[in-house]
């Protein structure tokens, strides 16, 4: 079972919000790191000296899985069976397998991608 994040678990994470990072302690302490892709960084990081310290910290103890061709086209799948457009949040879905948990700020829709992905997973709303 692992622990996946979109771009408002990782921004709670940012805002140091105890909740979520008592979630990514355990998830880590299961031995499997929280996952997420390159493009959910795309969405929260802004870089720069200083600025995302919790951020980059988070970062540095998370699976961050490439958006490739192979992960693009199963979030397209998953966009066009459940009628959505977000891809970043397809190919998030698309990461899972059943028994997994996703910590975000959206929860409708990736309730909604995970029944297109037939998938039983846990959806943590923040």
């Amino acid at each position: 079972m692992s622990l996946l994040l979109d771009a408002g678990g990782l921004i709670a994470l940012e805002r140091d919000d105890s909740e979520t990072w008592a979630l990514f302690r355990r998830a880590r302490r299961t031995g499997q790191p929280p996952v997420t892709h390159g493009g959910v960084v795309a969405q929260v990081w802004r870089g720069g000296t200083g600025r995302q310290a919790r951020l980059a910290a988070a970062l540095r103890s998370t699976q961050v899985v490439p958006l490739d061709e192979a992960l693009g086209r199963s979030a397209g799948v998953l966009l066009a069976g459940s009628g959505l457009d977000d891809a970043v949040d397809a190919a998030l879905v698309a990461l899972c397998r059943s028994g997994d948990r996703i910590l975000t700020s959206d929860p409708d829709d990736l309730a909604a991608l995970a029944s297109a992905a037939r998938l039983d997973i846990d959806i943590i709303p923040l």
